[in-house]
């Protein structure tokens, strides 16, 4: 049985209501979780593409990564499957966000795939995965249970 139902969960991926990048943060990370998410992404066999400062190069250890600091534009493509991009912003240690284009996924198949992602992560973690609107990262959606060990509902349904 699938985490959600697109028919519970449809509002959520509305981008005019939750706008078309919403935020996905790990709140309480560091280096080691980090690195960890990018072993994930390698494990997974997922095509990645690191940059830094719109210069493509090879994705460093996750120290290496964070240590360029929030001067760097470090950006990380991951793509978990063909056509759902997720974009890593390596701000800082102790928050992993991640944005993900709401406008991939639409219906049941967009819905599983974003659980795919977010229990992968949580679970490679055991922290919880939040998904909120664009810039609104103190109000999440849905995200990984980790004590459920599943996405769940976080907040109440949007009115369409």
């Amino acid at each position: 049985m699938p985490d959600l139902l697109w028919d519970d969960v449809k509002s959520f991926f509305a981008p005019e209501l939750m706008g078309s990048l919403p935020d996905v943060r790990v709140p309480d990370t560091s280096v080691e979780d980090w690195q960890a998410v990018l072993d994930l992404v390698r494990s997974q066999g997922w095509s990645c593409e690191y940059s830094e400062d719109g210069a493509v190069v090879r994705l460093p250890r996750a120290a290496e990564m964070l240590a360029r600091g929030e001067g760097a534009d470090a950006l990380l493509r991951v793509w978990p499957v063909p056509g759902f991009l997720v974009i890593f912003r390596a701000y800082e240690a102790g928050s992993i966000d991640f944005d993900v284009d709401l406008r991939e996924l639409q219906g049941q198949h967009g819905v599983d795939v974003l659980c795919r992602l977010l229990r992968a992560i949580g679970r490679r973690l055991g922290k919880p995965v939040l998904l909120s609107p664009e810039s609104d990262p103190l109000h999440p959606v849905l995200g990984f249970g980790v004590e459920a060990d599943r996405v769940v509902l976080l907040g109440g349904p949007q009115v369409m």
